[in-house]
């Protein structure tokens, strides 16, 4: 089963749009903390009339704003703006901690910058109202039970044949989007030119290289609208600033109903128009909206009660896909997963360690998935060889490298969480794979678990990102069509600014980048952690993304 995907969010108060009459813009405080002010921003930005029908919500973009408490209040007056696209299947959220860090570390040096957080516009069809409850029952009743919170019913994950208006959400109305958020949000251009840095994670690498070749009024001769003209740099997390998917090279899923792309851009294209195609990216295990809601819920109840015994593996409804995804996740081996037994809710696990085993890089299988967040603690554990053996060298991009461990005992002792700053501490019991290897060591665990759970559960815009329009990636995968080479207008524009190269040591792409691009390497990290990870290490040091970065930023242009 081929899974590997790039995936790659205070008091919480939101909202509406199209609540606010005929503004165009709100800007809604999120939080403040650690020196850092967060806010969300949705500017009006209708699409063309041939999209079709769609939610109203659907013709707004959206951002999370994070800013130095003590720097100027408009944009504009900032010493940088960083502004990131999300990777595929990931929300606005993702960028929570790096975000945050980056922007505490510059202020700590004198310089005021903002880090954007950008959301793709089909996260306008997320209901988040159970998560922002902050109460993981509640969460619960709403999304499965029908129960209504705050008067409001969840009407339900949204199907393939209500989303006709997504079979035209490809590249250019995504680099589009961007454009028209940028030029909105700061209108001089001179302050764009010289002081916005555009990047992405992952396939947000590639949407930015799309960008920075862009030419954006239909005109080449005319090149202040270019993309190129728009930043005045580049910098890409675990991914290369590139209009090609060949350093990202198996991240696509495979079992998500993705078209053949061979049979052409046109027939592709008529596919998705008349719905025989998804026109968003899901399967059974885990990438589909019913299941990848339940991270949101898991990071509810880490926050909510962090030591507290989870109920809810025992709560959840017993669908198709909950119980495919349970079995994959949780399965030690073979006749594990295809029994069902043990099954993830005959073991006792607190919400941290619930989180942890859905996230962590030595317990979930999807290397597109993971981060790392500390182990298990509290009692023995087995070799998870399920669905690749630990030790086997078999498509490592899609598992990761990672010797896996599951609970050894159903019924048995409450399984805790370790967080990454307490192992190898002397109380560390230190576990091993059935061969000797540890499961890890200090220099392997970044993330501390409850600003992954923060960042999962207590955002406005979501981690995540369950409607991912299939049409991004064909077009990305049709790169040599006439119909998506022709919006490769200025390529120039890839090495007309400095750029950053940022790996996660332990990712996707570790040992793939060439060397020419002076890639900075954060060590043990994983493709995920390049977001997520705390802001002191286990060595002490400062995080190095969010170092890089502060770095990039502090150059001159």
């Amino acid at each position: 089963m081929a899974l590997a995907v790039l995936l790659t969010t205070g008091a919480l108060t939101v909202s509406s749009p199209t609540a606010q009459g005929n503004s165009a813009r709100t800007e809604t405080a999120v939080g403040a903390g650690g020196g850092v002010t967060e806010t969300l921003v949705r500017v009006r930005a209708p699409l063309p009339a041939s999209f079709g029908a769609r939610p109203a919500a659907c013709d707004w973009l959206s951002y999370l704003r994070y800013r130095s408490a003590d720097g100027p209040a408009a944009a504009a007056d900032a010493d940088r703006v960083l502004i990131a696209q999300p990777g595929i299947l990931e929300g606005a959220g993702a960028f929570d901690s790096v975000a945050r860090n980056t922007v505490a570390r510059a202020a700590e040096q004198g310089l005021h910058i903002e880090f954007w957080a950008l959301d793709r516009r089909s996260n306008c069809l997320e209901d988040r109202t159970g998560i922002a409850s902050g109460d993981q029952h509640t969460a619960v009743d709403y999304y499965y039970r029908g129960k209504q919170v705050q008067g409001r019913t969840f009407a339900g994950f949204v199907g393939n044949d209500k989303l006709a208006w997504m079979a035209r959400l490809g590249i250019e109305q995504t680099v589009r989007d961007e454009y028209d958020l940028l030029t909105a949000e700061l209108p001089d251009p001179g302050v764009r030119r010289n002081k916005v840095l555009c990047g992405g994670h992952s396939l947000g690498g590639v949407v930015t290289g799309y960008f920075a070749t862009a030419d954006f009024d239909g005109d080449p001769a005319t090149t202040a609208d270019a993309g190129r003209n728009q930043c005045a740099g580049w910098f890409a997390l675990d991914t290369t600033v590139s209009t090609s998917l060949g350093d990202l090279s198996g991240s696509i899923p495979d079992d998500t109903g993705l078209p053949d792309v061979g049979l052409g851009y046109g027939v592709v294209q008529t596919g998705l128009d008349s719905g025989v195609l998804p026109r968003s990216l899901s399967a059974p295990v885990l990438l589909n909206p019913e299941t990848m809601t339940l991270l949101a819920i898991a990071g509810v109840g880490a926050l909510q009660d962090p030591g507290g015994e989870s109920d809810l593996p025992a709560r959840l409804p017993a669908t198709a896909n909950i119980e495919a995804t349970n079995r994959f996740l949780f399965s030690k081996d073979t006749a594990t997963f295809v029994t069902g037994t043990p099954a993830v809710k005959d073991f006792r696990l607190t919400n941290e360690a619930v989180l942890g085993a859905l996230m962590d890089d030595q317990s979930v299988p999807l290397a597109f998935l993971q981060s790392s967040v500390g182990f298990f603690d509290g009692g023995p554990v087995t070799d998870k060889n399920f669905p690749a053996a630990n030790g086997s060298s078999a498509q490592p991009g899609l598992f990761g490298t990672e010797y896996k461990a599951v609970p050894a005992v159903p019924h048995g002792p409450l399984y805790t969480w370790r967080d990454y700053d307490r192992v190898g501490d002397p109380d560390d019991p230190g576990y091993r794979s059935s061969d000797g290897t540890p499961f890890t060591a200090a220099g392997k665990e970044v993330t501390d678990i409850q600003e992954l759970a923060r960042s999962m559960a207590a955002q406005p815009l979501d981690f995540t990102e369950q409607y991912f329009p299939t049409k991004l990636v064909t077009d990305l995968e049709l790169s040599t069509s006439p119909q998506v080479r022709k919006l490769v207008v200025h390529p120039d524009g890839l090495t007309a600014h400095p750029t950053l190269t940022v790996l996660a040591g332990d990712g996707l792409l570790a040992g793939r980048v060439p060397a020419d691009l002076h890639p900075v390497v954060a060590d043990g990290y994983q493709h995920l952690d390049v977001l997520t990870a705390a802001p002191v290490q286990n060595n002490g040091r400062p995080e190095p993304v969010s170092t890089a970065l502060t770095e990039f930023a502090r150059s001159p242009r």
